[in-house]
């Protein structure tokens, strides 16, 4: 069984790694293009183009995980060497220097957003690959998936929460500046506990395989129907989040306006943050007492539409109450909550699947496709936000942003940007799952026994 020193360190490794990732996905967008003024739809292709970058960097490391043989493990080198990078991309990426403009600030931004996916790919891919080599299957395994993804959910929260009121404390007022700083701050943390996780644990049931070629990658992904499934559902869940939590900064600094406006948004992502972390820690935690993990998730699912039919519902009213948007968010960000750690536990599922029926245990290959398309859900958000600012003609101008606003169509533009798409993709998902997942719980249970005795043998 897993110590608490175990466990403790994994789950601070968790909040690092999505303090770090949700500080990227949910900013760059707005740090180049509302900030220092890039082309909402350059940025969006820039952000898109990384997503398909590491459509070939992601299942490459997956490999290079899979074949490293050092005293330390095959995940840990990785772990602590991909940390160390990306922390620092992390701050060159939010540090554009103020002497480049134009054509130089978007190289600027590609070369770094390109370097901070291919760095944190470096270490993504050994942190989930653990869950498999540390746990037997069964509740020691989803324990560790729920509080690994509790712990990640709890540093994305917590950056949600800070970042907008620490940036204009750390720069005085200016942006540029407060996220510089800012990420600065975030590196540190991210290095110091990562470096906890790395000196804490160890693997201990890794099976030892050989690692496959590119072509009998793909090939072994594609037979196992249940880890593409998983991966496929990933991608239409987050996308609609993603889509939502980039555009909502823009929402309360151009629709709600004035100069405290990013007090409302903490204000709601502090409550977002909160019901997220709570649904992850306590909420999953007492459903799954009473129901299975499949009923969790369905329910999750129907949750999360029905808070987005309520935001939609708001778009109609007068919105200048935030208070308002808590009753759309508490659906919303109590389903994601559940739903991010169920995804977690089925895809660590699909490793023994995968074991059983194509007689390969390939869990950095298969959590490498997870890091690809939580990532290409990120790039595929932003570029459809880009679209949405540029057809409502948003601008790093604060005023001539609000006085085009102030134009009915592109106020419902951003709004129903907001729910409507993320509605559509959760549907898709909903079917989806329902039809092509087929690892209910005493199928689970029947798979790891037959694993058990494999490894016996």
């Amino acid at each position: 069984m897993l110590s608490a020193k175990e466990k403790v360190s994994y789950g601070l490794g968790a909040v690092g790694k999505d303090m770090v990732y949700m500080l990227s996905s949910s900013y760059i967008l707005y740090y180049y293009q509302d900030i220092l003024g890039v082309s909402a739809v350059i940025m969006g292709v820039i952000l898109m183009g990384a997503r398909v970058f590491d459509a070939f960097n992601d299942p490459l490391m997956g490999i290079l995980v899979a074949k490293t043989k050092t005293k330390w493990g095959k995940f840990r080198p990785w772990l602590l060497i991909g940390t160390i990078l990306n922390a620092i991309v992390l701050v060159l990426m939010f540090s554009a220097p103020p002497s480049l403009t134009g054509s130089g600030l978007v190289a600027y931004a590609a070369i770094t957003y390109i370097l901070w996916g291919v760095t944190y790919t470096m270490m993504d891919i050994p942190f989930w690959s653990m869950i498999p080599a540390f746990t037997q299957g069964g509740k020691e395994r989803e324990s560790l998936s729920t509080l690994g993804r509790s712990c990640a959910g709890a540093g994305s929260a917590l950056i949600t929460i800070i970042t907008m009121m620490c940036v204009m404390m750390l720069g005085n007022g200016n942006e540029r500046v407060g996220f510089k700083w800012f990420s600065v701050i975030i590196a540190v943390l991210f290095i110091a506990f990562v470096s906890f996780t790395c000196f804490s644990i160890k693997e201990k049931s890794t099976v030892d395989v050989e690692a496959p070629s590119v072509s009998q990658m793909f090939k072994s992904l594609f037979r196992n129907d249940q880890a593409m499934t998983i991966v496929i559902t990933i991608v239409l869940i987050n996308l609609s989040l993603y889509i939502t939590s980039n555009l909502v900064i823009y929402f309360f600094k151009y629709d709600f306006s004035g100069e405290s406006w990013y007090s409302a948004f903490t204000l709601f992502n502090t409550f977002g943050g909160a019901i997220q972390i709570l649904s992850m820690m306590i909420l999953f935690p007492l459903l799954r007492s009473e129901f299975k993990s499949m009923q969790i998730f369905f329910g999750s699912l129907i949750s999360a539409i029905l808070g987005y039919f309520a935001l939609l519902m708001l778009t109609f009213i007068n919105m200048s109450n935030v208070f308002l948007l808590f009753i759309p968010g508490f659906f919303i960000f109590a389903a994601f909550g559940c739903m991010t750690v169920l995804t977690t536990i089925f895809l660590a599922d699909t490793v023994d699947y995968g074991e059983i029926k194509n007689h390969s245990r390939d869990e950095s290959v298969i959590f490498s496709m997870q890091t690809f398309v939580v990532k290409l859900a990120s790039g595929l958000a932003a570029f459809i936000v880009s679209i949405c600012l540029s057809v409502c003609h948003i601008s790093n101008d604060t005023s001539e942003a609000v006085a085009t606003l102030a134009q009915g169509a592109n106020v419902i533009g951003v709004r129903l940007t907001m729910a409507v798409l993320p509605i559509f993709g959760l549907f898709i998902a909903f079917f989806y799952f329902k039809k092509k997942y087929i690892l209910t719980e005493e199928k689970v249970a029947e798979i790891s026994a037959q694993v058990k005795k494999l490894h016996e043998a």
